[in-house]
Protein backbone atom coordinates (compact mmCIF):
# COMPACT_ATOMS: atom_id res chain seq x y z
CA UNK A 1 0.00 0.00 0.00
CA UNK A 2 2.86 2.40 0.77
CA UNK A 3 4.54 1.65 -2.55
CA UNK A 4 1.26 2.06 -4.40
CA UNK A 5 0.84 5.48 -2.79
CA UNK A 6 4.02 6.70 -4.47
CA UNK A 7 2.11 6.88 -7.75
CA UNK A 8 -0.40 9.36 -6.26
CA UNK A 9 1.16 12.57 -7.66
CA UNK A 10 1.35 11.01 -11.12
CA UNK A 11 -2.33 10.08 -11.36
CA UNK A 12 -4.16 12.70 -9.34
CA UNK A 13 -7.70 13.70 -10.21
CA UNK A 14 -10.48 15.10 -8.06
CA UNK A 15 -12.73 12.07 -8.41
CA UNK A 16 -9.96 9.80 -7.17
CA UNK A 17 -9.31 12.11 -4.23
CA UNK A 18 -12.97 12.10 -3.19
CA UNK A 19 -13.05 8.30 -3.48
CA UNK A 20 -10.15 8.20 -1.02
CA UNK A 21 -11.87 10.64 1.35
CA UNK A 22 -15.13 8.69 1.21
CA UNK A 23 -13.42 5.37 1.89
CA UNK A 24 -11.44 7.01 4.70
CA UNK A 25 -14.76 7.71 6.42
CA UNK A 26 -16.32 4.34 5.54
CA UNK A 27 -13.37 2.19 6.62
CA UNK A 28 -11.90 4.44 9.32
CA UNK A 29 -14.99 5.84 11.04
CA UNK A 30 -17.59 3.15 10.48
CA UNK A 31 -15.17 0.24 10.17
CA UNK A 32 -12.32 0.69 12.63
CA UNK A 33 -13.36 3.20 15.29
CA UNK A 34 -17.09 2.53 15.53
CA UNK A 35 -17.16 -1.19 14.75
CA UNK A 36 -13.85 -2.92 15.48
CA UNK A 37 -12.98 -0.73 18.43
CA UNK A 38 -15.98 0.56 20.34
CA UNK A 39 -18.61 -2.00 19.32
CA UNK A 40 -16.70 -5.29 18.98
CA UNK A 41 -13.66 -4.83 21.24
CA UNK A 42 -15.36 -3.08 24.15
CA UNK A 43 -19.07 -3.76 23.61
CA UNK A 44 -19.78 -0.12 24.39
CA UNK A 45 -23.17 -0.37 22.68
CA UNK A 46 -25.35 -2.87 20.84
CA UNK A 47 -26.54 -2.84 17.24
CA UNK A 48 -28.95 -5.00 15.25
CA UNK A 49 -26.92 -7.86 13.81
CA UNK A 50 -27.39 -6.75 10.21
CA UNK A 51 -25.92 -3.35 11.07
CA UNK A 52 -23.17 -4.74 13.30
CA UNK A 53 -22.05 -7.00 10.46
CA UNK A 54 -22.29 -4.19 7.90
CA UNK A 55 -20.04 -1.91 9.93
CA UNK A 56 -17.64 -4.77 10.66
CA UNK A 57 -17.38 -5.43 6.92
CA UNK A 58 -16.36 -1.80 6.45
CA UNK A 59 -13.52 -2.51 8.89
CA UNK A 60 -12.41 -5.52 6.85
CA UNK A 61 -11.91 -3.17 3.89
CA UNK A 62 -9.45 -1.10 5.96
CA UNK A 63 -6.88 -3.89 5.48
CA UNK A 64 -5.98 -4.01 9.17
CA UNK A 65 -6.90 -7.66 9.62
CA UNK A 66 -10.08 -9.56 10.22
CA UNK A 67 -12.34 -8.68 13.19
CA UNK A 68 -11.41 -11.73 15.29
CA UNK A 69 -7.66 -11.05 15.19
CA UNK A 70 -7.97 -7.25 15.45
CA UNK A 71 -10.26 -7.41 18.47
CA UNK A 72 -8.13 -10.07 20.15
CA UNK A 73 -4.98 -7.97 19.84
CA UNK A 74 -6.75 -4.88 21.14
CA UNK A 75 -8.21 -6.66 24.13
CA UNK A 76 -4.73 -7.96 24.97
CA UNK A 77 -3.44 -4.38 24.74
CA UNK A 78 -5.85 -3.30 27.46
CA UNK A 79 -5.26 -6.41 29.56
CA UNK A 80 -1.47 -5.96 29.53
CA UNK A 81 -1.27 -2.23 28.76
CA UNK A 82 2.23 -0.75 28.65
CA UNK A 83 3.80 -3.91 30.08
CA UNK A 84 6.13 -6.50 28.55
CA UNK A 85 3.08 -8.45 27.38
CA UNK A 86 1.41 -5.50 25.68
CA UNK A 87 1.32 -6.35 21.94
CA UNK A 88 2.51 -2.84 21.05
CA UNK A 89 4.01 -1.49 24.26
CA UNK A 90 5.42 2.06 23.94
CA UNK A 91 8.12 1.03 26.40
CA UNK A 92 9.72 -0.86 23.50
CA UNK A 93 10.13 2.43 21.63
CA UNK A 94 7.98 4.76 19.54
CA UNK A 95 8.57 3.02 16.21
CA UNK A 96 7.90 -0.38 17.74
CA UNK A 97 4.51 0.69 19.11
CA UNK A 98 3.71 2.48 15.86
CA UNK A 99 4.36 -0.25 13.31
CA UNK A 100 7.33 -2.60 13.73
CA UNK A 101 5.47 -4.92 16.12
CA UNK A 102 3.37 -5.95 13.11
CA UNK A 103 6.30 -7.47 11.24
CA UNK A 104 6.63 -10.50 13.54
CA UNK A 105 3.53 -12.57 12.88
CA UNK A 106 4.18 -14.78 15.93
CA UNK A 107 4.84 -11.90 18.31
CA UNK A 108 1.35 -11.50 19.79
CA UNK A 109 0.86 -15.25 20.22
CA UNK A 110 4.22 -15.61 21.97
CA UNK A 111 3.56 -12.78 24.42
CA UNK A 112 -0.17 -13.05 24.96
CA UNK A 113 -1.31 -16.44 23.73
CA UNK A 114 -3.74 -17.25 20.96
CA UNK A 115 -7.02 -15.46 20.27
CA UNK A 116 -8.81 -17.10 23.20
CA UNK A 117 -10.29 -13.79 24.37
CA UNK A 118 -12.75 -13.42 21.49
CA UNK A 119 -15.09 -16.36 22.00
CA UNK A 120 -18.02 -13.99 21.55
CA UNK A 121 -16.93 -13.39 17.95
CA UNK A 122 -15.64 -16.88 17.18
CA UNK A 123 -19.02 -18.45 17.85
CA UNK A 124 -20.65 -16.32 15.14
CA UNK A 125 -20.49 -17.79 11.60
CA UNK A 126 -20.15 -14.36 9.99
CA UNK A 127 -16.87 -13.56 11.74
CA UNK A 128 -15.47 -17.03 11.12
CA UNK A 129 -16.32 -16.68 7.43
CA UNK A 130 -14.64 -13.27 7.20
CA UNK A 131 -11.56 -14.63 8.98
CA UNK A 132 -11.20 -17.54 6.56
CA UNK A 133 -11.78 -15.41 3.44
CA UNK A 134 -10.30 -12.15 4.70
CA UNK A 135 -7.91 -11.13 1.93
CA UNK A 136 -10.47 -11.75 -0.82
CA UNK A 137 -12.61 -8.80 0.30
CA UNK A 138 -10.04 -5.97 -0.07
CA UNK A 139 -8.95 -7.53 -3.37
CA UNK A 140 -12.55 -7.40 -4.57
CA UNK A 141 -12.73 -3.73 -3.56
CA UNK A 142 -9.50 -3.02 -5.44
CA UNK A 143 -10.90 -4.70 -8.56
CA UNK A 144 -14.10 -2.68 -8.30
CA UNK A 145 -12.19 0.58 -7.94
CA UNK A 146 -10.05 -0.23 -10.96
CA UNK A 147 -13.15 -1.08 -12.99
CA UNK A 148 -14.81 2.21 -12.03
CA UNK A 149 -11.90 4.62 -12.35
CA UNK A 150 -8.79 2.85 -13.58
CA UNK A 151 -5.36 3.21 -12.00
CA UNK A 152 -6.08 6.59 -10.29
CA UNK A 153 -8.98 5.09 -8.33
CA UNK A 154 -6.79 2.13 -7.36
CA UNK A 155 -3.91 4.34 -6.22
CA UNK A 156 -6.02 6.81 -4.25
CA UNK A 157 -8.83 4.49 -3.12
CA UNK A 158 -6.53 1.68 -1.98
CA UNK A 159 -2.95 2.94 -1.68
CA UNK A 160 -3.33 6.46 -0.32
CA UNK A 161 -6.49 5.82 1.69
CA UNK A 162 -5.25 2.60 3.26
CA UNK A 163 -1.86 4.05 4.16
CA UNK A 164 -3.52 7.14 5.65
CA UNK A 165 -5.86 5.06 7.82
CA UNK A 166 -2.97 2.76 8.80
CA UNK A 167 -0.91 5.57 10.26
CA UNK A 168 -3.82 7.28 11.96
CA UNK A 169 -4.68 4.01 13.71
CA UNK A 170 -1.04 3.42 14.61
CA UNK A 171 -0.68 6.95 16.02
CA UNK A 172 -3.19 6.01 18.71
CA UNK A 173 -0.83 3.19 19.73
CA UNK A 174 2.31 5.33 19.57
CA UNK A 175 1.74 9.09 19.81
CA UNK A 176 -1.10 8.77 22.32
CA UNK A 177 1.25 6.98 24.70
CA UNK A 178 3.97 9.63 24.37
CA UNK A 179 2.51 13.11 23.70
CA UNK A 180 -0.46 14.77 25.34
CA UNK A 181 -2.04 15.18 28.75
CA UNK A 182 -3.38 12.75 31.33
CA UNK A 183 -6.75 13.63 32.81
CA UNK A 184 -7.06 10.42 34.82
CA UNK A 185 -4.74 8.26 36.88
CA UNK A 186 -4.80 5.11 34.74
CA UNK A 187 -1.40 3.78 35.86
CA UNK A 188 -0.19 3.66 32.29
CA UNK A 189 1.27 5.97 29.63
CA UNK A 190 -1.97 6.80 27.79
CA UNK A 191 -2.44 10.45 26.84
CA UNK A 192 -5.19 12.67 25.46
CA UNK A 193 -3.88 14.01 22.16
CA UNK A 194 -6.08 16.56 20.38
CA UNK A 195 -4.52 16.35 16.93
CA UNK A 196 -4.69 12.55 16.84
CA UNK A 197 -8.33 12.86 17.93
CA UNK A 198 -9.04 15.13 14.96
CA UNK A 199 -7.52 12.66 12.51
CA UNK A 200 -8.94 9.50 14.10
CA UNK A 201 -12.59 10.45 14.62
CA UNK A 202 -12.12 10.87 18.38
CA UNK A 203 -9.77 7.99 19.20
CA UNK A 204 -7.04 10.38 20.31
CA UNK A 205 -8.73 11.03 23.65
CA UNK A 206 -6.83 7.95 24.70
CA UNK A 207 -6.37 8.60 28.40
CA UNK A 208 -10.14 9.03 28.67
CA UNK A 209 -10.52 5.69 26.91
CA UNK A 210 -8.07 3.88 29.17
CA UNK A 211 -9.83 5.30 32.21
CA UNK A 212 -13.26 4.14 31.02
CA UNK A 213 -12.65 1.39 28.47
CA UNK A 214 -16.34 0.52 28.25
CA UNK A 215 -17.43 4.06 27.35
CA UNK A 216 -18.92 4.65 23.91
CA UNK A 217 -17.84 8.27 24.25
CA UNK A 218 -14.12 9.08 24.30
CA UNK A 219 -14.35 12.87 24.13
CA UNK A 220 -15.77 13.26 27.61
CA UNK A 221 -15.58 17.05 27.68
CA UNK A 222 -17.86 19.18 25.50
CA UNK A 223 -14.89 20.59 23.61
CA UNK A 224 -13.29 17.21 22.89
CA UNK A 225 -14.32 16.48 19.30
CA UNK A 226 -15.38 12.84 18.91
CA UNK A 227 -16.95 12.09 15.54
CA UNK A 228 -17.41 8.41 16.40
CA UNK A 229 -19.46 9.31 19.47
CA UNK A 230 -21.61 11.68 17.43
CA UNK A 231 -22.38 8.84 15.03
CA UNK A 232 -23.20 6.46 17.90
CA UNK A 233 -25.43 9.12 19.43
CA UNK A 234 -27.25 9.51 16.10
CA UNK A 235 -27.75 5.75 15.89
CA UNK A 236 -29.08 5.81 19.43
CA UNK A 237 -31.46 8.66 18.61
CA UNK A 238 -33.04 6.69 15.75
CA UNK A 239 -33.28 3.53 17.85
CA UNK A 240 -30.49 1.51 16.22
CA UNK A 241 -27.87 1.74 18.98
CA UNK A 242 -28.96 0.45 22.38
CA UNK A 243 -27.34 -0.24 25.76
CA UNK A 244 -24.95 2.66 25.16
CA UNK A 245 -22.42 2.69 28.01
CA UNK A 246 -21.05 5.89 29.55
CA UNK A 247 -19.14 6.53 32.78
CA UNK A 248 -21.38 7.72 35.60
CA UNK A 249 -20.63 10.89 37.48
CA UNK A 250 -19.70 8.83 40.53
CA UNK A 251 -17.21 6.78 38.48
CA UNK A 252 -15.67 9.95 37.09
CA UNK A 253 -15.43 11.54 40.52
CA UNK A 254 -13.72 8.48 41.97
CA UNK A 255 -11.02 8.50 39.36
CA UNK A 256 -10.70 12.26 39.55
CA UNK A 257 -10.24 12.05 43.30
CA UNK A 258 -7.59 9.39 42.84
CA UNK A 259 -5.89 11.69 40.35
CA UNK A 260 -6.01 14.56 42.81
CA UNK A 261 -4.41 12.43 45.48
Amino acid sequence: MHLLSLFAPLCFNWKALWVAVGLYAVTGLFGITLSFHRNLSHRSFKLPKWLEYSFAYCGVLALQGNPIDWVSTHRYHHQFRDSERDPHSPKEGFWFSHVSWLFDTDYVAERCGGPNNVVDLQKQPFYRFVQSTYIAHPIALAALLYALGGFPFLVWGMGVRTTWVYHITWLVNSACHVWGKQAWNTNDLSRNNWWVALLSFGEGWHNNHHAFEYSARHGLEWWQLDMTWYMIRLLQAVGLATDVKLPSEIQRQRLALETAN
